[in-house]
């Protein structure tokens, strides 16, 4: 009499794009995967396509299928490269992400997650399928939007409290981020806030770089071809002053050379 045997099922992901040589999303040249999903509405946002997890220009993957395309570009990534899911965000689908840094880090592929945060919670099931994934992540570019939640709720329509709470578990356990901060004249761009974030920052014992993004109008034109309502219509980007004070507040020149653990 045979044995009955169970075959495992395939986790699916639903992928938005990926990006073959990426060189701003972590160490090194990278994969990007861009994952569809975000509860997050920012009004800077250069993605709202990948805000809904259903979109009929994304595409239903496993792991191996993404790590197949990933592979004919290992050779570029050199000792700093791999792989970086990006979105939407990447936490909306743990289940997926799972199964892709286990099988990445299997092959020796560098990892990193580049997440706003906003889903984490200490609850369980999350908490625990959060501590499995970050056996396999080696970095988080950790996105803090607004260090204020009243500020941050306009910016975002969401609080950050669950955002600040996984940055200082984060620390807990000493896992890498990259901070990243969107720069934005009228919502972020006050020295008040600023001062705030980097406080707040400085607090956290597991940050190797601190990073200033400008806000730029370049998404703008894909809130039209979704009929929304573009929120920053006629705010401009920063000047070079004000990105160079936010620079400086956040004290980002204390951080370069501290690429990852």
């Amino acid at each position: 009499m045979s044995e009955n045997t169970t075959q495992e099922q395939p986790v699916y992901g639903i992928v938005h794009s990926t990006e073959s040589f990426g060189s701003v999303d972590g160490p090194g040249v990278r994969f990007i995967v861009f994952l569809q999903g975000c509860k997050m509405r920012c009004q800077f946002c250069h993605n709202p396509d990948t805000w809904m997890l259903q979109n009929p220009k994304a595409r239903k993957r496993t792991a191996d299928d993404v790590l197949e395309e990933a592979s004919h570009y290992k050779s570029y990534w050199g000792k700093k490269g791999g792989i970086t899911v990006s979105g939407g965000e990447p936490l909306l689908q743990i289940d997926f992400l799972i199964d892709l840094f286990k099988k990445a880090k299997a092959q020796g592929i560098h990892t990193t997650v580049d997440t706003c945060g906003q889903p984490f919670t200490r609850e369980e099931p999350f908490f625990s399928k959060f501590n499995e994934l970050m056996e396999y992540t080696d970095l988080l570019l950790f996105d803090i939007k607004q260090i204020d939640e009243k500020a941050h709720k306009l910016l975002t329509r969401q609080s950050n409290k669950s955002i600040l709470d996984m940055a200082q578990y984060l620390s807990e356990i000493g896992k890498p981020v990259w901070i990243r901060h969107v720069l934005v004249p009228e919502r972020s761009d006050y020295d008040e806030y600023l001062i705030r974030l980097n406080d707040f920052i400085k607090s956290l014992n597991n940050v190797d770089k601190v990073e200033i993004l400008p806000y730029h109008t370049m998404g703008k034109y894909k809130w039209e071809e979704l009929n929304l309502d573009y929120p920053l219509d006629g705010i401009l980007p920063p000047t070079e002053e004000r990105v160079n004070n936010a620079k400086q507040l956040l004290h980002t020149a204390d951080y370069v050379g501290y690429l990852t653990r």
